[in-house]
C-alpha cells in the first residue's frame, strides 16, 4: 500500500472537487504492525461472535445495542438524544428534542430493516439507498432526496462551497464510483481481508458522500451490514459508533489524512483499534447482562405466586427497559389494582425505578440494565 494515492484535485469552474481513485483492484499488505493488529481484530471478533450463539435469547438484548448504535452515531452528527430519551414514546419527550428522537427512531429502523433486507438483497447501492431513505423519512433530511443519490455539488464544513473543508466528486461521477464500490465489497479476484475491505469501504463511502443528507450515518451503518452479510457475524453485535464518537477527532482526522497524505495504513490501524475495543467491550456488557439476569431471576422468585407474571415483565424490560402501568396490564393481563402492586413489588426490589417523579403517568425504567450501555 506504499504506492497507494487517494485521488486529484480537479477543477469544476469556480472550486476544485476530490475525485478519489477507485478501489476495486488488487491490494497488498506490507505492515507488520497492521497485519498484528488485524490478527488482533479477528481473534475478538470470533470470541464475540461466539457469544452470539451461546447467550440464550440473544435477540431481546440486540435491540439495545441497535439503539446505544443509533444513539451514538446520530450524536456525532449533533443530536442530543441519550439511550433514556430514545426509550420513550414520542409524546413523553420534551418539544425541543423531539427533531433529535424522530432521526434515532429512523436510524433504528434503517438498520433493522437493512439486516432483513440482507435476506433478499446483497450489500449493494439498492440496499443502501433502502436504508438512506428510511433514515430521512419525515426529519431535518427529509427535502434532501431520500433513498436517491445526489445530483448536485455537496460540501462538507463552511458556511458555502467557498470555504468548505472539503470537496467530494461531482455528482456525475458518484453511481460510477458507487458501482465500483459494490464490485469490489463482492469481488474474489484477490485476496483481502475483510475487516479491512470494510474499512476502505467506509472511508471511500464517506468520501464519495453520494448522498446530499446522511452520509455519515449511512457510513457507520454499512460496517455492521457488511460483517453480517459476510457471515462473519452471525448476528448484528458490532457497533463501531460508540469508539467513532468517543475518538471524533481522529476519526475525522484520520479519514482526512488518507485523502491529504495517501496514509491509507494510518486508517487502517486506527479502524482495527476500534474493532478489537469494541468487541472487548462488547463481551463484558453480555457477561455483565448474564450476570444481572441472574441477580434478577433470584429477586423474583422472593414474589411466590407473582414470579410468573414478574418474570414476564422482566422479560420484555431485557428488550425494551422502560414501561408503564398500561404495558404491564397488557403483559400479564392483571387488574389494575393487581398491576399496581406487581410494580410496588418490582421496585421494592430495585428492578425498576420511577422516572418521571409525576402522582400520574408514572414511567418506570430498567436502570441497571440501561447503565450496562451507558
Amino acid at each position: 500500500m506504499k504506492s497507494f494515492k487517494a485521488g486529484n484535485q480537479i477543477h469544476q469552474g469556480t472550486y476544485k472537487s476530490f475525485q478519489p481513485n477507485r478501489i476495486n483492484q488488487e491490494w497488498k499488505i506490507d505492515d507488520m504492525e497492521l497485519l498484528n493488529l488485524l490478527s488482533q481484530a479477528d481473534r475478538q471478533l470470533g470470541r464475540l461472535d461466539m457469544y452470539s450463539e451461546y447467550i440464550p435469547n440473544i435477540d431481546l438484548f440486540i435491540s439495545m445495542h441497535v439503539l446505544k448504535e443509533a444513539t451514538q452515531s446520530s450524536k456525532i452528527e449533533g443530536t442530543k438524544t441519550n439511550i433514556e430519551d430514545a426509550l420513550l414514546d414520542i409524546e413523553d419527550v420534551n418539544d425541543e428534542k423531539r427533531d433529535d428522537w424522530e432521526e434515532v427512531q429512523n436510524y433504528i429502523e434503517a438498520l433493522n430493516s437493512a439486516i432483513a433486507n440482507l435476506e433478499k438483497l446483497p450489500f449493494s447501492s439498492r440496499l443502501i439507498k433502502e436504508t438512506h431513505k428510511i433514515l430521512l423519512q419525515g426529519v431535518r433530511g427529509k427535502h434532501k432526496l431520500p433513498g436517491e443519490f445526489r445530483s448536485s455539488q455537496n460540501w462538507i464544513g463552511g458556511a458555502s462551497i467557498n470555504d468548505a473543508t472539503f470537496i467530494p466528486p461531482i455528482h456525475s461521477s458518484v453511481n460510477d464510483y458507487m458501482g465500483d464500490l459494490e464490485k469490489f465489497a463482492h469481488s474474489i479476484e484477490s485476496y483481502f481481508p475483510d475487516l479491512l475491505k470494510i474499512a476502505l469501504i467506509h472511508y471511500q463511502f464517506e468520501t464519495i458522500h453520494p448522498f446530499l443528507d446522511g452520509n455519515g450515518r449511512v457510513g457507520r451503518l454499512l460496517i455492521t451490514l457488511y460483517l453480517v452479510e459476510k457471515g462473519i457475524l452471525k448476528k448484528p453485535i458490532l457497533y463501531l459508533s460508540d469508539f467513532f464518537e468517543k475518538n471524533r477527532s481522529l476519526y475525522y482526522d484520520n479519514l482526512t489524512r488518507v485523502r491529504e497524505k495517501n496514509d491509507l495504513t494510518q486508517w487502517f490501524k486506527f479502524f482495527l483499534v476500534g474493532v478489537i475495543e469494541t468487541a472487548k467491550n462488547s463481551v463484558t456488557t453480555f457477561d455483565s447482562i448474564l450476570k444481572l439476569q441472574k441477580e434478577v431471576e433470584v429477586k423474583i422468585q422472593t414474589l411466590g405466586s407473582r414470579s410468573n407474571n414478574a418474570q414476564l415483565i422482566v422479560n420484555y424490560l431485557f428488550q425494551r427497559p422502560i414501561l408503564d402501568a398500561s404495558k404491564v396490564k397488557d403483559l400479564t393481563n392483571l387488574s389494575l389494582p393487581s398491576v399496581y402492586k406487581l410494580i410496588d413489588d418490582l421496585e421494592k426490589l430495585d428492578i425498576i425505578k420511577e422516572t418521571t417523579g409525576a402522582k400520574r403517568g408514572k414511567i418506570y425504567m430498567f436502570r441497571e440494565y440501561t447503565n450496562l450501555f451507558n
